[in-house]
């Protein structure tokens, strides 16, 4: 936590601002993979994220928000950047269109393979809570943009 205390308040010194620490982000499961997710944000390729709904809360209340900032850490838990979710739209993985696909900016940037690293992703993700995975479970697809890396 001190890493991250230290990365927040540098980011808020480097804008001049005061703000609590925000949340932390990891994308994809297992450091392997989160270090490569992460290295896309860092070269611009991934701008975009798809996770469930449900872990956003019945309400969505934490479902990310247009000007809300994360901190973007790799695999070992190193703070690496700061994102500002852009846009946030639910939507059901049936409707995932490819545009946003391109935007996850993983494997070759295409819907299909999109479809078939999240569905894999999804459903044991889903499995872990006893859920089966259905082309119409819901999603919350966020686009977001790089705001700060040192």
């Amino acid at each position: 936590m001190a890493d991250i205390a230290a990365f927040w308040a540098a980011f808020c010194q480097a804008r001049g601002i005061t703000r609590e620490v925000p949340g932390v982000t990891r994308f994809g499961d297992g450091r392997a993979q989160q270090d490569e997710l992460c290295g896309l944000v860092l070269a611009g390729r991934k701008r975009a994220t798809a996770g469930l709904a449900l872990w956003h809360g019945y309400e969505r209340e934490l479902a990310p928000k247009p000007g809300e900032l994360s901190i973007v850490v790799d695999g070992g838990g190193v703070p690496r950047c700061v994102i500002e979710c852009v846009h946030a739209v639910e939507t059901a993985f049936c409707e995932v269109e490819a545009g946003f696909a391109a935007e996850e900016g993983e494997g070759d940037g295409s819907l299909a393979y999109w479809k078939a690293e999240h569905q894999r992703f999804f459903a044991a993700e889903l499995a872990r809570e006893g859920l089966a995975f259905s082309e119409s479970v819901r999603l919350i697809l966020e686009m977001f943009r790089v705001a700060w890396q040192p």
